[in-house]
């Protein structure tokens, strides 16, 4: 006696997808998120680098507002060095006894990498790094 088993041939056509419908999104989302934060630490280390060179250059200056003009100076020149607009930073200098501290506030949210934020959980819209030197006021 013969076994008559019925082989099902299954149409696999349109997997692909319904896998893609499936996972793309999830996919889509994921490079969304790691070009919007990786173009915020980019922003970020920038103003970081902006404002320790600026803290750096205020060294050289003889008395506060002469240490404030040069770390104002050289922070606007780091950050378009950098490729970031000047005129989105507020730059703010404070000198404290034997401290002087370089403080800017960055707002990235004219970035044109920060366009693609409402697509995922932004990051903050505005950078806040400061850096601090000591000075020896004889």
């Amino acid at each position: 006696m013969r076994n008559n088993r019925r082989v099902e041939v299954r149409d696999r056509r349109g997997v692909a997808a319904i896998e893609f419908a499936i996972v793309g999104p999830v996919f889509l989302l994921l490079l969304v998120g790691m070009i919007v934060y990786g173009g915020w630490f980019w922003m970020a280390h920038s103003v970081q680098a902006a404002v320790s060179e600026g803290a750096r250059a205020a060294i050289a200056g003889l008395d506060a507002a002469e240490r404030e003009h040069l770390a104002r100076e050289v922070v606007e020149s780091q950050l378009k060095d950098l490729g970031l607009k000047a005129a989105d930073a507020v730059v703010a200098v404070r000198p404290e006894p034997g401290l002087f501290r370089v403080e800017v506030a960055y707002d990235a949210g004219g970035h044109p990498l920060m366009a693609l934020a409402p697509l995922t959980v932004p990051p903050p819209r505005t950078i806040r790094r400061a850096a601090v030197i000591r000075v020896r006021e004889d």
